[in-house]
């Protein structure tokens, strides 16, 4: 049985990043990039469940074209991958992963770590998402960047009937035009410098009515940033596998 949803790779209506800009992004790779993730500090990334490969996974931080070095990049093997206890495959509920990476990232001005919200971003608020997906159906090799808008829960609801949860909302156009179109899975949107959803899915690409659906990064979760968290981010995820969304 095959989930509900497909997912898509493409930023449609977007730009190439400048270089180095967006230095919280990450690139999991397992031989090739497959997903896109976000550093939140030194020993941890997060994705998007649905993601999951298995536990070989390479964390590339400070790229910006994944098909050449130009000298920032860093790459850390995984050490441990938690998918949310409670994700859902079929209905793409509680679509969050942590990766812990093996060794500290060495944070520099091209890897730096983005912050935990301190409160949901209400609609309207512009936001950023990034990633290496294809653009207009051709490869990117170049990081690709979209300013987009968060959605009112009602438009985002509306536009997926019975199928967004309290742990999803959406962001973008509902004219259509521009989408992230999951480009990449797993990466950032990021407002007013604070990682508000991880890339989760979508139907369609860039169509009416048809915005992206991101999982929700919510000021109730216990992830914490800071010393005290280098080695585990959140006292629930390790102790109990929980993350609060």
């Amino acid at each position: 049985m095959k989930p509900a949803f497909s997912f898509d790779d493409r930023i449609v209506g977007g730009y190439e990043c400048r270089p180095h800009s967006v230095p919280w992004q990450v690139s999991l790779n397992n031989g090739w990039h497959f997903c896109g993730g976000t550093l939140i500090n030194s020993r941890w990334v997060v994705s998007a469940a649905h993601c999951y490969k298995d536990e070989n996974i390479e964390l590339r931080l400070g790229e910006h074209h994944i098909r050449y070095k130009d000298g920032p990049e860093q790459f850390i093997a995984a050490a441990a991958v938690i998918r949310h206890p409670e994700y859902d495959r079929y209905t793409i509920n509680n679509d969050i992963m942590m990766i812990k990476l093996a060794e500290p990232a060495e944070l520099n001005e091209y890897v730096q770590p983005a912050s935990l919200p301190s409160r949901c971003a209400p609609a309207g608020t512009q936001c950023l998402v990034s990633g290496w997906g294809a653009t207009q159906n051709q490869p990117s090799g170049c990081l690709h960047c979209l300013d987009l808008p968060v959605l009112s829960q009602q438009d985002c609801e509306r536009s997926y009937p019975d199928r967004i949860t309290a742990a999803m909302f959406c962001a973008g156009f509902l004219e259509g035009g521009k989408d992230s179109c999951q480009g990449d899975s797993g990466g950032p949107l990021v407002c007013n410098g604070e990682l508000q959803g991880v890339v989760s899915w979508g139907w369609g690409c860039a169509e009416v009515n048809r915005p992206g659906v991101y999982a929700k990064v919510s000021s109730s979760n216990t992830l914490q940033t800071g010393e005290a968290s280098a080695n585990y981010p959140s006292k629930n995820l390790i102790s109990e596998l929980t993350i609060l969304l």
